[in-house]
């Protein structure tokens, strides 16, 4: 705990057997106090692992729902248990785990309620082995959602995500697709229901164990950010009252 504050790490897994163990280790447990994983139907031994290495609250899903379907179930299992801040990491060791403590730090000091480790905050985006085109890609689409959405986020794409419990009190993640473009749809309804988001400079490492989308699935994602940009401005316009954006 920090400041009395519940924190839960989550860990949205899919074929994460052969890093789990890494990324659980560097978890900082002298302020985490519970550690949720959710297995999309990984093919691999993600579930045993968990098992062995005494995760405590693990959910396995019997079918796989996707990446955005995981965190809605990561996100409903950590409220569930009475967590105050609710930090998604994900298992592949793509992000360190030593920046819990600074992201848990700034929302249990009420600086933030929202904070992302961002990739591209300095050069640990590149110098951890981002291929140039995602790198580009990233930038492009991060300045059409800023001009859009009339914000200042140097990323809006990493999967490094911390919480406050009552950001969920205002959006319907619900709402949002069971696929990548989930991470998407919630910033824009953070930023909708008024929140701020604080960011941290965060090194990353590109290897073959870490998930990745390829290069059609990372296309679909880009029209996805463009869709929800315009939603995001229609709303704002009163031009449309699109699901996402309305309250529970």
């Amino acid at each position: 705990m920090i400041k009395g504050k519940k924190i839960t790490v989550v860990l949205p897994a899919y074929n994460a057997a052969s890093t789990l163990e890494q990324t659980y280790r560097e978890i900082p447990f002298d302020i985490v106090d519970e550690v949720v994983l959710v297995d999309d139907n990984s093919r691999d031994q993600t579930l045993e692992k968990a098992k062995e290495l005494g995760i405590k609250h693990v959910v396995k899903h019997e079918v796989n729902r996707g990446y955005g379907g995981n965190q809605k179930s990561c996100y409903s299992k950590a409220l569930s248990l009475g967590s105050d801040i609710i930090i998604m990491l994900h298992p592949d060791y793509q992000y360190t785990p030593k920046l819990i403590e600074s992201m848990a730090y700034i929302i249990a000091n009420d600086v933030y309620p929202v904070v992302f480790g961002s990739r591209i905050l300095g050069k640990g985006a590149l110098k951890g082995g981002m291929p140039m085109y995602k790198y580009i890609a990233n930038r492009m689409l991060t300045l059409f959602q800023n001009i859009m959405l009339n914000q200042k986020l140097s990323e809006y794409h990493t999967g490094y995500r911390a919480f406050d419990r009552k950001i969920f009190a205002e959006i319907n993640i619900e709402a949002n697709s069971d696929d990548f473009i989930f991470d998407n749809q919630m910033i824009a309804q953070i930023f909708h229901a008024g929140f701020e988001i604080g960011e941290v400079t965060c090194p990353t490492k590109y290897f073959e164990e870490a998930s990745s989308i390829n290069f059609r699935r990372s296309s679909i994602y880009g029209l996805g950010v463009l869709a929800v940009s315009f939603q995001y401005r229609f709303q704002k316009w009163g031009l449309g009252n699109f699901r996402i954006f309305r309250k529970k």
